[in-house]
């Protein structure tokens, strides 16, 4: 009975004391860490070690999802509360390392006060059971013709589940799904489990590498898993619809060959698996999930689009695992090292594969590329994304127009030089985050001589300047249309086709 009664008062003393300091709190607000172009994105104070998730779908993609978000994290101040991002789903309880918090919301945060503030370099695990709503139209979960997928760039991991959603914090995940028995339920990284109860099938996925949370994936749905080796015993898995698990054979085989080829050009493959997961969605765009890239069923079966074409977009989110997913970005600014070498990974197969020119792709995008620095912003200093459109800051600057940049580069240090700045870059940074500035230093340090005023003409300037060894290029002066928000996905030379994808000409402007 004395054993009962100190624990009753303690539990009452730690209660009193989290309602005292609730209390000379100031009121809860949204944090970020400063991003310029999302200020409210990410939060101060701790950095994310692990996420585990799980979620429980019932088959009906219209209804929230019951989900339970772990994370394992190390403060980097003393906290007596916690922000994680976290909007359009219903919190039931959090957890503080084991004891029940006390949270509320502030603008798209979730503000938590544990029962004792977590002390500067010590660990924490925070517990936040909630839905997961998979309704709306602003990225996040997207409904597809058989169950859900995940569209989380730029700023919508945390439409799914809490975290720190800013590429700068990248983590471990755990991802675990229960749905009925009759789907299929796969996410980023390698299956570790799988186990029946009922009616329903609880599968376990884990990443081998840390993880933005823009880069989750996970889809359900009446799916085939189609598994191959790629180059050196990659395990290669495709995730498709399962009625066109032999339609899309022809396009499923080409990803050995093309991780292949990457490798050729940019070192190892930087995962522990890779794959295409193609969506029965009218998304607009492909998404480069890591280990798993989502794609639209309709770039595959809709008659129109050349075989070119769509291996040169298959590369494109290929490229991006090396580029803005194992070198992510510290700083949403530094988007145009993502887009821009996909961009020039995706040109440079079409032009070795089908003769497509790069020259004149560039040529045309030299063209116009004053006209898209004026409406978005030079390539590393971007304009803000139109208020409630995040996705605007896709903008044509940060594909052709930064591909354009590596094309400047190239022409400027040499090619060797530019081969072994592109194998450097992604060895050194793997599995980690950069700037521009990280990339300007080490070009410089590459090439042998300081780059600095190159790289402030390229990628901060409104005016482009002369291309090395084509003195004769001239942009044109900004077309009236040259400020209208554009599909970041339209290659903005030609015109929209179809569900987004562009006219091909010469090439898509995936994602």
């Amino acid at each position: 009975m004395l054993l009962t009664n100190r624990r009753l008062r303690a539990a009452l003393l730690a209660a009193a004391s989290a309602t005292l300091v609730a209390a000379t709190l100031p009121a809860p607000e949204p944090l970020g860490i400063g991003d310029p172009l999302f200020p409210r994105l990410g939060n101060p104070g701790y950095d994310v070690l692990t996420y585990d998730l799980d979620f429980t779908y019932g088959g009906d993609n219209r209804k929230p999802l019951d989900a339970i978000t772990k994370i394992d994290a190390l403060a980097t101040q003393r906290l007596q509360r916690i922000n994680l991002d976290f909007t359009h789903g219903k919190v039931r309880s959090v957890e503080v390392n084991g004891a029940a918090a006390r949270f509320a919301t502030a603008g798209e945060d979730l503000v938590i006060t544990p029962a004792a503030a977590v002390e500067d370099g010590s660990r924490m695990r925070i517990t936040v059971s909630h839905t997961s709503d998979p309704t709306g139209n602003r990225g996040g979960w997207v409904r597809t013709s058989d169950g859900l997928a995940m569209t989380n760039q730029a700023d919508a991991a945390h439409r799914v589940f809490p975290g720190n959603d800013h590429p700068a914090d990248k983590a471990y995940f755990t991802i675990r799904i229960t749905a009925p028995q009759r789907l299929t339920a796969v996410a980023n990284g390698v299956q570790e489990g799988k186990a029946r109860r009922g009616a329903t099938t609880t599968w376990t996925y884990r990443t081998h590498h840390p993880m933005a949370t823009e880069l989750a994936q996970v889809s359900i749905g009446d799916s085939a898993v189609v598994r191959r080796q790629g180059p050196g015993g990659l395990p290669v898995r495709d995730v498709v619809p399962a009625a066109d698990r032999q339609k899309l054979e022809p396009w499923l085989k080409k990803t050995p060959g093309q991780i292949g080829w990457m490798e050729r050009q940019v070192g190892p493959y930087p995962f522990e698996t890779y794959g295409v997961l193609i969506a029965g969605a009218d998304t607009g765009f492909e998404l480069e999930t890591q280990t798993l890239s989502l794609f639209e069923r309709a770039l595959f079966t809709e008659p129109g689009y050349p075989e070119w074409y769509v291996d040169s977009v298959m590369v494109h989110e290929l490229a991006h695992q090396w580029f803005g997913d194992s070198v992510s970005p510290r700083r949403w600014a530094d988007l145009w090292l993502n887009e821009g070498h996909a961009t020039w990974y995706e040109m440079r197969y079409a032009q070795e594969h089908a003769g497509k020119s790069m020259e004149t792709r560039m040529r045309e995008a030299y063209q116009q590329s004053d006209g898209w620095r004026a409406a978005g912003g030079p390539p590393a200093s971007p304009k803000p994304p139109v208020e409630g459109q995040p996705i605007s800051l896709f903008r044509p600057v940060m594909y052709d127009g930064s591909a354009l940049v590596l094309y400047a580069l190239r022409h400027e240090i040499g090619e060797e030089a530019f081969a072994r700045l592109e194998r450097d870059w992604v060895r050194i940074h793997r599995d980690g985050t950069a700037t521009t500035t990280d990339f300007i230093e080490l070009a410089s340090s590459v090439a042998g001589r300081d780059l600095s005023s190159f790289f402030t003409a390229w990628l901060y300037r409104q005016k482009t300047p002369p291309m090395p060894g084509h003195p004769d290029w001239r942009s044109e002066a900004p077309a009236n249309n040259q400020n209208a928000p554009r599909n970041r996905y339209a290659a903005p030379h030609r015109t929209p086709h179809g569900t987004g994808h562009t006219a091909p000409e010469q090439s898509v402007k995936p994602e």
